[in-house]
């Protein structure tokens, strides 16, 4: 009887604990799990703390956050952590693509893609990933940086970070995002000597997002490059060109040595 009583207590601090701080309880979840950008999945499913932070996630309306940063932050935080549940549900897995209905190319076509499933919570209502990202982040906020801190748990994917998104250091923590992406040699390489950019596909996806040609896109991403790369582009603008790097589909994992 006892152990039952502590027992309650104990999980009722900690859910008084997890409403006073989430972004903190969901911060020692990734620096605990996420190792150089990749995740150990395997010791992650059988933590249960995810599914309390999911849980202040459902009871929340961030709608009602005053700070437009807050909300961004909310958001970026809800798609990364909805997308390891999603993992973690069907773990173990090779790749994000197996858990579409009717294949890659046809789930795509017909809109039966994971991020098309509804199994998103957000103030007890349910949505989809692709909701989180193009009906609400991109519509709403117009930030390009927000395509560096999305994670769809796949290795050409940009590195998950190990810490949730807070209003009040987001600009500093989507430009950390930007830089490590654009100088991850195996997700955008740049070639000064013969001026040639081999950009990660999310560049092609999205480039709207970025510029409307192919030197507005140089340009936005020149600030996040070391200083040579940086100047050589935008003194030498018209004779770069742009390739795309084929996107690696495995998952996002990181694999101890058992």
């Amino acid at each position: 009887m006892y152990k039952t009583v502590l027992t309650i207590i104990v999980n009722a601090l900690l859910f008084v604990n997890i409403l006073s701080n989430p972004d903190s309880l969901y911060t020692s979840i990734l620096k605990k799990y996420v190792i150089n950008g990749l995740v150990n999945y395997s010791q992650l499913k059988v933590d249960g703390r995810l599914s309390k932070y999911l849980e202040y996630l459902n009871n929340s309306d961030p709608d009602k956050f005053k700070n437009e940063n807050d909300k961004l932050a909310f958001w970026l935080n809800a798609y990364n952590a909805y997308t390891l549940k999603i993992i973690l549900d069907n773990y173990p897995i090779e790749s994000i693509n197996e858990l579409h209905s009717g294949g890659r190319i046809l789930a795509h076509i017909f809109k039966t893609t994971i991020w098309d499933k509804d199994f998103v919570r957000i103030n007890h209502k349910r949505i989809t990933l692709n909701d989180i990202e193009h009906k609400i982040i991109r519509k709403k906020f117009k930030e390009p940086r927000i395509h560096f801190a999305l994670v769809c748990a796949a290795v050409s994917c940009p590195p998950l970070r190990n810490e949730a998104y807070l209003g009040n250091k987001l600009d500093e923590q989507l430009t950390g995002q930007a830089k490590r992406f654009f100088n991850d040699s195996t997700k955008n390489y740049f070639d000064i000597n013969n001026r040639k950019a081999k950009l990660s596909k999310i560049m092609d996806w999205y480039e709207d997002d970025f510029g409307e040609n192919d030197e507005e896109v140089l340009l936005y991403i020149s600030q996040f490059l070391p200083a040579g790369i940086a100047e050589d582009i935008k003194n030498n603008l018209s004779e770069w060109d742009i390739d795309y790097l084929s996107y690696n589909w495995d998952l996002n994992e990181y694999k101890t040595s058992d």
